[in-house]
């Protein structure tokens, strides 16, 4: 369903179990930026009304997922800290073309999106999979069909917005995707979600 091009390997799970408290707290701060990329995307393109409405419901329902890897944070001792860099994120955001039309602008954000939550759902799936710990490992499977439902989302407001004004879409997709595949491998020895 992802067709990601790269696929992280089951051993990345691994560096999760040895340091879960790296991997809660840059998870937290995941949820966090995408509520707060919901929300920007509120204020920069007011003017789409489907738009606003699913992402106040988006930045709502990350929240929710920050304030829930929170309670798991302080449920075992651990502490927040301060927010990590993320370079996955970084690297992946100077991909997105800035001087261009409002609509690609509009467009590239949203794939932009969609790639980041396809990566978060298939690492979901990892930690899922290949995770010790049984309360964790549930918790992710949930998570996993959230982001899924997000990439989905995003994905699909990209098209919908974008191909009845003349975007390819699906070719710039495609673009996404073999960057993408080629950033991630540069990523998988440490414990973080993305980078």
């Amino acid at each position: 369903m992802l067709r990601l091009k790269t696929e992280t390997d089951p051993r990345w799970a691994d560096l999760a179990n040895k340091d879960l408290e790296e991997v809660l707290t840059d998870h937290a701060y995941c949820e966090q930026k995408a509520a707060s990329t919901a929300i920007s995307l509120i204020v920069k393109f007011p003017d789409y009304p489907e738009l606003v409405t699913e992402m106040s419901a988006l930045a709502r329902e990350e929240m929710e997922h920050f304030q829930r890897v929170h309670e798991i944070i302080l449920k075992r001792g651990y502490e927040l800290g301060r927010e990590r860099k993320d370079e996955y994120v970084n690297e992946l955001l100077q991909f997105v073309r800035k001087d261009a039309s409002r609509i690609v602008n509009l467009v590239e954000k949203l794939l932009f999106s969609a790639m980041i939550e396809a990566r978060s759902c298939e690492r979901f799936r990892v930690l899922s999979e290949n995770i010790e710990d049984l309360e964790l490992s549930a918790f992710y499977r949930e998570l996993m069909a959230s982001e899924a439902g997000h990439y989905t989302l995003f994905l699909g407001l990209a098209r919908k917005f974008g191909n009845p004004a003349g975007v390819d879409v699906d070719k710039r997709w495609h673009e996404f995707l073999n960057f993408e595949a080629e950033l991630i491998k540069r990523y998988e020895g440490r414990a973080r979600i993305h980078g």
